[in-house]
């Protein structure tokens, strides 16, 4: 797909993840970078994604979930670039298999969540994921396997 036409179809893809999933919304989710190599998504601390009111440090679930939207997002882009024109609808994506590594408690004011495609088949896409805090500290990776179609 032309630069165009993904420039144009990117309106509609912020207001899908930021407005229309509404999970994505309750965390806060904006589209930082559409990047189709490593997107960037991005949310604010807030007290009701903190896991543990003692040290105020962001809820594990939350950056689990932060990491599979990052790689379902990654997929969706690059699924967007192969296609001759502006979509009207995506396949069917679905994780089944994610993991994730806790590298350092979840502290700061605000997170980014970046993704790369690992390995992109017909059915099957693998993906990286990061998330950062605002002092550039590496919070968590994953890898995840979805399914297309």
């Amino acid at each position: 797909m032309s630069t165009l036409k993904m420039k144009a179809l990117q309106p509609l893809m912020r207001k899908v993840m930021e407005e229309l999933i509404a999970f994505n919304k309750h965390l806060g989710l904006k589209v930082e970078s559409f990047d189709r190599d490593a997107p960037r998504l991005r949310f604010d601390m807030r007290p009701e994604l903190i896991g543990n009111p003692a040290t105020k440090i962001l809820h594990g679930g939350v950056i689990s979930a932060t990491l599979d939207v990052a790689g379902g997002f990654v997929i969706m882009l690059n699924l967007a670039h192969e296609m001759d024109s502006v979509p009207t609808s995506f396949p069917k994506m679905g994780t089944i298999d994610l993991r994730v590594d806790y590298l350092r408690p979840g502290r700061g004011k605000y997170f980014v969540a970046t993704a790369r495609i690992v390995r992109k088949g017909s059915r099957i896409a693998v993906t990286h994921m990061e998330l950062h805090n605002d002092a550039g500290e590496l919070i968590a990776t994953g890898g995840a396997a979805y399914v297309i179609g």
